[in-house]
């Protein structure tokens, strides 16, 4: 269902519009569903593939092959549960999530859904919680590659300098959801 869609630009794959736009494309024999919707922190698209939440994507992220139009019970939960986050009513989500990763980033998810509400760690901290501590760069490339940021807390995770460091929403939403958290505290 799209209620607006103000310009699809196929040169460079993305798309421009505003509130709403749910897009569905096969991969690897797999349908995805993906929608798009307006939130308090900017435009953001949720995946959901086999029953399960697989990715979520910051506007800057957009531009998808094969995109048809849908939606589903699922997608809508997790957008619910989403705005509940950022209103600050909430602390966890109660979703079913598969990321597809390797068993590194799956240890490395693991470690970051311990980082609690509000609090933060470095990638070093993360390295060595996961039993490597020599392997913060790699802490970082997965975090970079995380694909479902804020269902999976990558931005808790911050450089030992102290700086926000990077963020696949950029670091100005990093510092959007870290301000949020400490201002909802558990």
């Amino acid at each position: 269902m799209v209620l607006r869609v103000i310009a699809m630009d196929f040169r460079n794959g993305s798309f421009l519009f505003s509130h709403f736009m749910a897009v569905r494309y096969t991969n690897t024999g797999s349908v995805m569903n993906l929608f798009f919707r307006q939130t308090l922190i900017g435009t953001i698209g949720i995946a959901e593939r086999s029953g399960a939440i697989c990715s979520l994507y910051f506007q800057q992220q957009f531009g998808y092959p094969d995109a048809t139009l849908c939606n589903t019970d699922l997608l809508q939960e997790a957008f619910r549960q989403l705005d509940a986050w950022l209103a600050g009513s909430t602390r966890t989500f109660c979703l079913p999530f598969e990321p597809a990763q390797t068993p590194f980033a799956c240890r490395v998810r693991e470690a970051l859904l311990s980082i609690p509400f509000g609090a933060v760690s470095t990638y070093s901290g993360v390295a060595a919680a996961i039993g490597n501590p020599h392997a913060a760069r790699a802490v970082g490339s997965a975090c970079r590659r995380n694909p479902l940021p804020i269902f999976i807390p990558c931005h808790r995770v911050v450089p030992a300098s102290g700086s926000t460091g990077l963020y696949r929403g950029g670091a100005a939403l990093k510092s959007t959801l870290l301000e949020l958290e400490r201002r909802f505290p558990s």
